[in-house]
């Protein structure tokens, strides 16, 4: 049996978000048979406060991740592309909070 299933059921990442306007963000991982059950633990579990305003499961079989291990190759090419970095630009004069 891999890691990623117990007792038969898949493993589900959840996200929250905790107020409109914001992102969701990763607050944890549960098992369950399907989506809607998932869901509903989610909520349960991470959302017992009213923490959140929606949640969000993904099946963690269905992600792909880059490695730690392989940072520097990874993000290599944006080190490629001075005008994406601030210090590229000339801040006015008067423009304290950019």
């Amino acid at each position: 049996m891999s890691a990623v299933e117990r007792n038969g059921w898949p493993l589900w990442e959840v996200f929250v978000r905790p107020r409109r306007g914001l992102s969701h963000n990763h607050v944890g991982s549960l098992h369950a048979p399907d989506a809607e059950l998932a869901l509903r633990n989610a909520r349960d579990v991470y959302t017992r406060r009213q923490e959140g305003v929606s949640i969000w499961v993904v099946p963690a079989q269905t992600i792909t991740a880059s490695s730690p291990d392989e940072k520097d190759a990874f993000f290599e090419p944006a080190a490629d592309k001075v005008y994406r970095h601030p210090t590229f630009y000339e801040v006015p004069e008067g423009a304290a909070h950019l």
